[in-house]
Parts: C-alpha cells; structure tokens; sequence
C-alpha cells in the first residue's frame, strides 16, 4: 500500500478522500473526508518527528541523530508545529504571535543547512529566507 497523498500533484490543493474500502469484506464508504492532523505531514516532518519522540524531546540528541544544529532542531520542530496546525510561537500579550530574534536565527540557520545539504537549491533558499 501507498501513504496517503495529501496535496494534489497539479495544483497544490489540499486532497480530500471521498471513499473508503474494506478489503475484507468489501464495504464501502463514500462521502467527504479529512485526513487528521499527522496524516498532513510530509515524509521528512513524520521522520523528524519520529526521531524527535524516540529521543524523548531531548534536543541534544535529536542533533547527534540526524548531524544536524541546534537552530536547525529548532526549525524543523516549529515547521513540524505549523504543519500539525498548532501554532510555532507562544502568543504575546496581545494575541499576535511573532518570532523572537532566536527563532528568526535559528529558521535562518535551518534553511542554510538545508541548502548545504542539498535539500533546497539557491532560489528556494533565497525565497524561505525573504519570507522569514
């Protein structure tokens, strides 16, 4: 069997399954359904994540695991967050939430290594660090 695709490979959208089947007995469902929150990640967010588990949450390990830094860690945690729907940052006083300068270095940090590790090309790399 193949994981469960969650965006469409034309346009991006988000897919929606409309049919379920029971190999055992044949039943099937048909209406609109969603995937749950961790079937919306991707395959390096649900690795980082397993690996994040295992290692009980403890930073310094997840690091020596997967070589790589702290703020790379970091990064791949609060995209992870994000991807779960939570969100990444604690909320201030007023509701808005906004990364503090630690987290802005350590997003920065995580798309360099991304980019020396070959995960992301130039362009991409230049785009992620223009949205931060």
């Amino acid at each position: 069997m193949h994981p469960l695709p969650t965006q469409c490979p034309i346009c991006g959208d988000e897919l929606q399954v409309t049919r379920l089947h029971c190999g055992g007995c044949g039943t099937a469902l048909e209406g609109a359904f969603t995937p749950g929150r961790w079937q919306r990640i991707n395959g390096d967010q649900l690795a980082f994540a397993e690996v994040f588990i295992k290692r009980r949450g403890k930073i310094k390990d997840v690091e020596d695991d997967l070589g790589i830094s702290y703020p790379t860690v970091v990064a791949r945690l609060n995209e992870l967050i994000t991807a779960l729907g939570y969100e990444a940052y604690p909320a201030s006083e007023n509701g808005a939430t906004a990364p503090t300068a630690p987290d802005l270095a350590a997003q920065r940090q995580a798309i360099l290594d991304r980019l020396a590790a070959g995960e992301i090309d130039a362009g991409s790399a230049a785009q992620e660090l223009r949205a931060l």
